[in-house]
């Protein structure tokens, strides 16, 4: 066939062989190039963006803090080197926030208050906290991993306890919120606190105990957070205190700058440089009514005139440059 359209007898034919069954299955596109599609956009609602890249920041600056205090607390209580870091940050949805929760962890609801309804979850592998309850029950090496007990649990509270009262100290510098645990969970899975697709922020830190390394998870849910994150979101100008910017004015005050007074400048080359005797004289492309320049560091303050006081050589402000003054 050629050309873009059937004729009847062509279309005739086709219907013909499709009755006998002899039909083709390559069938020849027409000879003009197909038009472009257009290009379509990828988006990956695993990973939201609610959080702003400076909430980030300001939330894993305070976690990094709660784990320098609560490793000093839970290195003195159990008598043995405790250490806590962060090792990654994530925004993603809380269905994908919570699979990085180990499956034999423990976890801790963590709830800010009736005014903030702030509600995070806290999880610690097993293995972790089994070695806690060993060492606060008088145990000196390291706990083999097993099923935690009743009491274990009870135990167990206490080292959550310990966390959210650390973790409370930082956040309440960010939000004036206190945290409190709620209950703990020996199953991740039953340990839910927001919707599926809630955009949250997943915390992963590390827990070292001796030579034993575990998962330790922070999850926070944006509606849970809603209120803390308008509150270390943006500064707010009238809630400033006078008293900062007086202090930090009087202490930049106090350094010392060096000052000098400049005739004029000019560039030579190298082998004028090295031509130059005793009783040459160089010339400057400035004006000797403009005087000199004052120098403060590198930067040209005032215009001056060059002169002594007493026996010590002195110069006077003529002019304040305009560079300066902006």
């Amino acid at each position: 066939m050629s050309g873009d359209l059937l004729n009847e007898d062509q279309i005739a034919r086709l219907f013909d062989q499709a009755a006998k069954g002899r039909l083709k299955t390559e069938v020849q596109i027409a000879s003009h190039p197909t038009r472009r599609a257009r290009g379509l956009r990828t988006i990956d609602f695993q990973h939201p963006t609610k959080f702003t890249a400076d909430q980030e920041r300001r939330i894993k600056r305070a976690l990094e803090q709660f784990c320098r205090t609560a490793n000093r607390r839970l290195s003195a209580e159990l008598r043995v080197d405790v250490e806590i870091e962060v090792i990654d940050v994530m925004q993603l949805t809380w269905f994908n926030a919570h699979a990085q929760i180990p499956y034999d962890s423990v976890c801790g609801v963590i709830d800010g208050g009736d005014a903030s309804e702030a509600r995070m979850l806290l999880s610690a592998e097993q293995s972790l906290v089994v070695n806690f309850v060993e060492r606060l029950l008088g145990g000196t090496q390291t706990a083999r991993e097993r099923k935690l007990t009743d009491i274990d649990l009870v135990v167990a509270r206490r080292f959550f306890h310990a966390l959210t009262e650390e973790l409370s100290l930082v956040w309440e510098e960010l939000s004036r919120t206190e945290l409190e645990l709620l209950r703990l969970d020996s199953q991740p899975e039953s340990a839910n606190v927001a919707n599926a697709s809630e955009p949250t922020l997943a915390l992963v830190m590390e827990g070292k105990l001796e030579k034993l390394s575990s998962t330790v998870v922070l999850l926070v849910p944006y509606r849970s957070a809603g209120g803390v994150a308008s509150a270390f979101g943006h500064e707010d100008d009238a809630a400033r205190d006078p008293r900062i910017a007086e202090a930090v004015d009087a202490a930049l005050r106090e350094v010392s700058v060096p000052v000098r007074a400049e005739v004029a400048a000019t560039t030579l080359r190298l082998d004028e440089v090295l031509a130059l005797r005793p009783g040459d004289v160089v010339t400057f492309d400035t004006p000797v009514e403009r005087g000199m320049t004052l120098m403060a560091d590198q930067v040209p303050v005032h215009r001056v005139q060059p002169g002594r006081c007493g026996r010590w050589r002195a110069v006077q402000v003529a002019e304040t440059l305009r560079e300066a003054a902006r």
